[in-house]
């Protein structure tokens, strides 16, 4: 359901006798339904859906009545990764241990392979812009600089992962990988966190004190 109508092409369609679907639309006057694609989003349909899981909507009159109109999504289709919302972040990354999207992707596939064998993370889209928080040292005789000891991410996400009996989980939370000891490389620390439906603003805060749980040395 949405309050707001896709500006998406159009079509005239017989709704389906559908209870469900006329209750929403009598809840929702003026608003549009959305129609999902069950083979993309696993056996949740109320769990995360990525934008190209949506098929259509159909659009609702002010009365509360289906109108007949059926917006149709373009970009439907199989989701593909969207790491827009962490490149676009200006942040410091040579503290990762290569490419930040390639490396936060690589450790959270590998954080299910070791729950799942033979996993495949399918795809994998951060949701919404991601949390960093740094700390550092002052160095003697100048004001202006800091050496970086500790930094941290946590970034929110939505994905696929497929099973290797074929079944796929659409999961959604936020990833958090912590650093401290950047400042001595013999003695550096790395953790990283997977917590499952657990929004930013959870995670953000829990990220000020894991920066300063990951043990040095």
């Amino acid at each position: 359901m949405s309050d707001s109508v896709p500006d998406w092409p159009r079509s005239r369609r017989t709704p389906p006798d559908d209870p469900g679907l006329i209750a929403e639309a009598a809840a929702n006057p003026g608003g549009s339904v959305a129609v999902i694609d069950g083979d993309l989003v696993g056996g949740d349909p109320n769990g995360y859906v990525p934008a190209e899981a949506v098929h259509g909507c159909w659009i609702i009159g002010p009365d509360g009545v289906l109108t007949g109109e059926y917006a149709e999504n373009p970009n439907h289709g199989t989701p593909v990764d969207d790491f827009t919302r962490l490149t676009a972040l200006d942040h410091f990354w040579n503290w990762l241990p290569g490419e930040p999207v390639a490396t936060i992707r690589g450790s959270v596939e590998e954080l299910l392979t070791d729950q799942v064998p033979g996993a495949v993370l399918e795809w994998m889209k951060v949701t919404d812009e991601p949390k960093v928080v740094s700390g550092g040292r002052e160095i003697p005789g100048d004001d202006e600089k800091l050496i970086l000891v500790r930094t941290g991410v946590a970034v929110p996400f939505g994905l696929s992962v497929r099973s290797p009996d074929g079944r796929r989980d659409i999961l959604w939370g936020v990833f958090t990988w912590a650093a401290s000891g950047l400042d001595n490389p013999a003695h550096r620390s790395d953790r990283v966190w997977f917590d499952l439906q657990t929004d930013i603003a959870t995670a953000g805060e829990l990220l000020s004190q894991r920066v300063y749980e990951v043990e040095e040395g």
